[in-house]
C-alpha cells in the first residue's frame, strides 16, 4: 500500500493529526472552507461534515495503488496526487497569508504547485525530481480541462519542459501522464475514464512528442463548455445559429483564445448559450469598458458558483430566484452595449469583474445583489413551503420589474412538470375532439398532451404556449432529448395573436389551465377576475380559423350551488387543515360550521375547493391554496361562452365528471355526507367544453 494511504487511514482511524503527519495531509485536513467545484456535489449541506477534496485524492491514490508501474512512476505520482489538491486546504488564517504571499488559491493547481515548492525546497532543496513534480501539479489535470472547452491547449505545453531537459523520454512522459490522468479522472468517476480515454491518450501523444494539436474555432470549445447542457436537452446548432444572426461570435470571443475559464459548467450551465456568450463578452471588460490586458490569464467564475446553488430538502438546487434576476439583467443589455463595455444600471444587482493586487494574472467576475435583494431572495427560500411563499416571489418580481406571473413555481417546478406527465390518460379524451393540423396547447406544462397529439396525429402541428420560462426551458431540452417535431413559445394567453396569427390555428386546447389565469392573473387590478377567462376565449376564438374549435377541460362547479355538505376528517390534523385552509384561500370566502371535533358543513362548492388541495397533500399546499379550480357552475360556463364569443359560437360538447382519482385518494382521508350525514358521493370535479367557430366567420362580441 502507498504511504500516503497509510497516513489517510492513520488519520480516518485516530480522528486526529499526528506528530509526525504528513504535511499535504495536515493541509487538506484543516481546511475550515469546503472549496469544491459544485458540479458534482449532490448536497451543499453534506460538506458541513464531509472532506471531498481528501476523499478525492483517496480514490485516485487508490486507482494508483492498483496500476501495474514501476516504482519510480508511483512514487513520483503519488507526490503529485497528494500535492495536487493542497490549494484547497488550509485554515482561513493561513489562506489569507497564502493570499498575502501570492500564492493563486483560486487556479487551484498552480497554487497547489507554488505550496509543493515551498515545502519542497525547504526539505530537501537539491533534490533534482522536484522540478517535474511541481510541473506536474501545474499542469494536473489540464488536459480533461481542455476536453472541457475550459483551457487552451497551450496550457499543457509546460509539460515539454520535461522531455526538453532530458529527465523523462518522450515515451516515459507518456507513461507517466497516461497514468496520471487515468487516476485524476477516473477518481472523479470511474465511467467519466472509459467515456474520454480515447480524447486523452491522443492528447497524451501530442504533448509527449511535441505535434501541433488541432485548433478548435471558438463555436468548437463552446459547444464543450456546453457538453452538460446540451446532453440535457439544450439544442446547441440551433442556438448558436441564431447567436449568429445577432453576433459575429468568432471575433467577439477571440480574446478568450488563450485565457483559461475555471468553474464555468458549475457556474453557468443552466444559463442560455446567449447568456454565456454575453457574460464573456462582460468578462472581457473592466467596470470603465477597457480591455482586459494581456497579463491577464485567467477568469474565474468560483464565486458566481457559490452563490447560485442552495440545498432543498438534502439537494443541492440551482437558486432559481438569483438566476431570473441575472436573465432580466442581461435580456436588458444588448449586444452593441455589451461589445462596448456597456452595463445597465440596476440598484439590486451588479456586474463585478474584479481584479486581486497579489494575482495579475487572474480576474474574478460575479454578479452581486444588494443587501435588500439578497435578504428577499432568502426570504423566498425560507417562506417555499408556507402560504407567504406567493406573497414573497411577488415582492421580488417586483423589485426587479418582472411580470408578476406566480405560477412560475421556481422552486419545485421539476416536481410539478412531473406530476403533470402523470394525467396522461385524463388528457386523451381531449383528442376525438381536436380538429385540423394547426393545433395550440395553451399551458402545455410537462408536455404529455403535445406528445399525444403528435403520435395519434401524424400530420399535425402541435404547438405549445407557456408564460413560466422554467416550463418553457424544460419543454425545448424534452424535444431536443427525444427529438420531438412539436414545438413551443413563451407567450401570454391572453394576447395570442401576438404569437400566431388571427385566424391561424385549427384548434386551441385549454387543458387544466384556465383556472389558473383566473387565480393569478390581475384583470382591473383584482385577481379571481371573471374577466380574464373572457379575455383567453376571446383572444383564443380570434386566432381560431372558420371552422376551428376551442376545446377546454377545467375544473367546475356543482349545481345547485345552495348544496351543503359534511366532511367527517379520519385524520387528526384534518380540521387544522381545514381551518388553514380557510385562512389562506383568497379567491372567496370559506363558509365553515363546525359540528364536531372532526366534522364540518360547507357549501359543497366551498367544500370541493377544500378537497381538491387536500388531495395533493403539504408538499403542494403553498400552490394549490392559490388557486379556485371550480370557476363557474355548468350554466354560467355557457352564459359565459356566449357572452363573451357572441351567439353564433356553437357550443359542441357540455359534460362535466368526476375526475379518477380523487375519489380513492380522499377515501381513508375523509367521509363525504349530506347535511344529515348520509354518505354521498362526491359531485362532478371537472368540465369539457368544445367551442366551434362557425365557418362564415360570425364575429366575436368585441
Amino acid at each position: 500500500m502507498l504511504q500516503s494511504l497509510k497516513a489517510i487511514a492513520n488519520y480516518r482511524k485516530e480522528n486526529d493529526l499526528a506528530w509526525d503527519t504528513p504535511t499535504w495531509l495536515k493541509l487538506l485536513v484543516s481546511a475550515e472552507e469546503r472549496i469544491v467545484n459544485l458540479e458534482r456535489i449532490r448536497s451543499i449541506g453534506e460538506l458541513k461534515d464531509a472532506n471531498p477534496v481528501l476523499d478525492y485524492v483517496e480514490r485516485t491514490l487508490l486507482i494508483l495503488d492498483g496500476l501495474p508501474l514501476s516504482f519510480w512512476v508511483k512514487e513520483l505520482l503519488e507526490d503529485v496526487l497528494v500535492w495536487s489538491e493542497t490549494a484547497k486546504g488550509g485554515t482561513v488564517r493561513e489562506r489569507l497569508r497564502w493570499q498575502h504571499e501570492g500564492i493563486n488559491l483560486f487556479v487551484h493547481n498552480i497554487g497547489s504547485s507554488q505550496l509543493y515548492v515551498r515545502q519542497a525546497q525547504a526539505e530537501s532543496p537539491a533534490y533534482p525530481r522536484n522540478s517535474m513534480t511541481r510541473i506536474l501539479i501545474e499542469t494536473h489535470g489540464l488536459i480533461g480541462q481542455y476536453i472541457r472547452g475550459e483551457i487552451p491547449f497551450a496550457e499543457n505545453r509546460l509539460l515539454l519542459e520535461i522531455t526538453r531537459k532530458g529527465w523523462l523520454s518522450s515515451e516515459e512522459l507518456e507513461l507517466v501522464l497516461r497514468a496520471l490522468n487515468e487516476c485524476i479522472i477516473a477518481g472523479v468517476e470511474p465511467a467519466l475514464w472509459d467515456q474520454v480515454r480515447s480524447e486523452v491518450e491522443q492528447l497524451i501523444g501530442w504533448i509527449a512528442w511535441d505535434n501541433a494539436p488541432v485548433v478548435w474555432s471558438v463555436k468548437e470549445r463552446l459547444e464543450r463548455l456546453r457538453s452538460v447542457s446540451i446532453h440535457e436537452g439544450e439544442p446547441f446548432e440551433q442556438a448558436y445559429t441564431e447567436l449568429e444572426q445577432e453576433l459575429n461570435v468568432e471575433k467577439a470571443l477571440a480574446p478568450l483564445e488563450n485565457r483559461t475559464l475555471w468553474y464555468v459548467e458549475s457556474a453557468l450551465q443552466d444559463f442560455s448559450l446567449q447568456e454565456l456568450v454575453k457574460v464573456f463578452l462582460l468578462t472581457l471588460r473592466d467596470g470603465t469598458g477597457q480591455e482586459q490586458p494581456a497579463t491577464v490569464r485567467h477568469i474565474s467564475f468560483e464565486s458566481l458558483m457559490n452563490t447560485m446553488y442552495y440545498d432543498y430538502r438534502g439537494v443541492k438546487k440551482i437558486n432559481v430566484y438569483k438566476k431570473r434576476m441575472i436573465e432580466k439583467y442581461l435580456s436588458a443589455l444588448s449586444w452593441q452595449d455589451i461589445s462596448k463595455g456597456k452595463r445597465k444600471h440596476n440598484p439590486h444587482l451588479s456586474v463585478i469583474v474584479e481584479h486581486k493586487e497579489e494575482l495579475p494574472s487572474t480576474v474574478f467576475f460575479n454578479f452581486v445583489f444588494s443587501s435588500a435583494a439578497e435578504k428577499l431572495i432568502d426570504f423566498c427560500i425560507e417562506a417555499e413551503k408556507t402560504p407567504l411563499y406567493d406573497k414573497a416571489v411577488l415582492l421580488l418580481f417586483d423589485l426587479f420589474g418582472l411580470r408578476r406571473d406566480a405560477y412560475d413555481r421556481f422552486h419545485n417546478e421539476e416536481t410539478y412538470l412531473t406530476d403533470m406527465n402523470q394525467t396522461v390518460d385524463y388528457k386523451r379524451v381531449i383528442l376525438d375532439y381536436v380538429t385540423g393540423t394547426r393545433i395550440l396547447d395553451i399551458g402545455p406544462g410537462g408536455g404529455v398532451l403535445l406528445d399525444l397529439i403528435e403520435q395519434e396525429r401524424p400530420d399535425a402541428k402541435p404547438l405549445g404556449l407557456d408564460i413560466s420560462v422554467n416550463v418553457i426551458e424544460a419543454l425545448k431540452r424534452k424535444k431536443q432529448l427525444e427529438r420531438h417535431r412539436w414545438d413551443v413559445i413563451k407567450g401570454d394567453a391572453l394576447r395570442l395573436e401576438e404569437y400566431v396569427e388571427t385566424g391561424s390555428m385549427d384548434t386551441v386546447i385549454f387543458s387544466s389551465i384556465l383556472h389558473e389565469l383566473y387565480s393569478y392573473i390581475e384583470r382591473d387590478g383584482i385577481r379571481f377576475n371573471p374577466q380574464t377567462v373572457e379575455a383567453a376565449l376571446q383572444s383564443a376564438y380570434r386566432v381560431l380559423a372558420p371552422g376551428g374549435r376551442i376545446i377546454i377541460r377545467d375544473g367546475i362547479m356543482t349545481e345547485p350551488v345552495e348544496q351543503r355538505r359534511r366532511i367527517r376528517f379520519l385524520e387528526p390534523d384534518g380540521m387544522e387543515w381545514l381551518m388553514r385552509y380557510a385562512q389562506d384561500f383568497a379567491g372567496r370566502h370559506i363558509e365553515i360550521e363546525c359540528v364536531g371535533e372532526h366534522e364540518a358543513v360547507l357549501p359543497v362548492n366551498d367544500a370541493m375547493e377544500f378537497l381538491y388541495t387536500y388531495t395533493w397533500g403539504a408538499e403542494a399546499y403553498v400552490h394549490e391554496v392559490q388557486e379556485q379550480f371550480g370557476y363557474f357552475t355548468p350554466s354560467q360556463y355557457e352564459e359565459c361562452i356566449h357572452n363573451t364569443l357572441g351567439s353564433q359560437a356553437i357550443i359542441r360538447v357540455s359534460r362535466h365528471y368526476l375526475q379518477e382519482g380523487y375519489a380513492e385518494a380522499l377515501s381513508s382521508r375523509v367521509e363525504f355526507m349530506d347535511e344529515q350525514g348520509q354518505r354521498v358521493p362526491l359531485p362532478d370535479s371537472t368540465c369539457l367544453i368544445v367551442i366551434e367557430k362557425p365557418n362564415n366567420r360570425a364575429g366575436i362580441a368585441e
